[in-house]
């Protein structure tokens, strides 16, 4: 069975006017369907670029990524934008919701893009599942960091995605919110079988995937493999 996502000998170098920064140097790893990884490291060693590229949201200076089977640095920004469109989800630090839509509306939008049928049926299920059935109608302004990530975890999933990124997901919030928001990802990720790659500081976080790659200097310098956690929505 091909791998959800390989990365072959992936290294990005930013061209600068006194020199060169070279943020990943020569990264190596695959990800099978289900599976789940966490990317810890300290601030510059690459976490990020890495995220940004495995996505498509940049090119490697070099090397290969094959995501859902396509080579993304052999596709044009709209191919790489449909492939992201259609079957990945994205979920940031800074939720990125629209403050103009509601709650319903900003998790119906990913697929009422891809002119996807009955998008207000599966963003109500989505929010109902996410424990925010009675906040539909309430615009970002109007809703905690821990509901705003929450309807940002259900818009990620509208579109049913192969894979899903996570940029420090629970970065901004309290402890017991982000237990809950931690509880919420990973039932929807073991649910609906989503590969999910994240990136995080937080070590109970990281504890609960497959495997966590360490770091540093643009290299994965260790990959320990743990047992999967399980969690529910209780």
């Amino acid at each position: 069975m091909q791998a959800v996502l390989e990365v072959s000998e992936v290294t990005k170098i930013y061209r600068g006017e006194s020199h060169d920064v070279r943020v990943l140097d020569g990264v190596n790893f695959n990800m099978d369907a289900g599976e789940s990884i966490a990317v810890v490291g300290p601030s510059g060693s690459g976490k990020t670029t890495l995220l940004s590229i495995c996505a498509g949201l940049d090119l490697p200076t070099s090397g290969s990524i094959q995501l859902l089977g396509e080579d993304l640095t052999s596709l044009n920004e709209d191919g790489r934008a449909r492939l992201r469109n259609e079957k990945v989800g994205f979920i940031f630090q800074s939720f990125h919701l629209m403050p103009s839509l509601n709650a319903l509306e900003n998790v119906m939008l990913p697929l009422e893009l891809l002119g996807g049928a009955g998008a207000e049926r599966e963003a109500t299920r989505l929010l109902e599942e996410v424990g925010l059935g009675d906040r539909l109608d309430h615009y970002p302004s109007q809703l905690s960091g821990g509901e705003q990530q929450r309807v940002a975890i259900a818009r990620a999933f509208i579109n049913r995605p192969n894979i899903l990124f996570a940029d420090e997901p629970t970065g901004n919030l309290d402890r017991e919110t982000s237990s809950r928001i931690t509880d919420l990802l990973f039932a929807l990720n073991r649910d609906k079988g989503t590969t999910l790659l994240l990136i995080t500081h937080d070590e109970a976080l990281a504890d609960m995937t497959g495997r966590v790659f360490h770091m540093d200097g643009g290299r994965v310098k260790a990959s320990i493999p743990k047992p999967q956690t399980s969690s529910s929505l209780s």
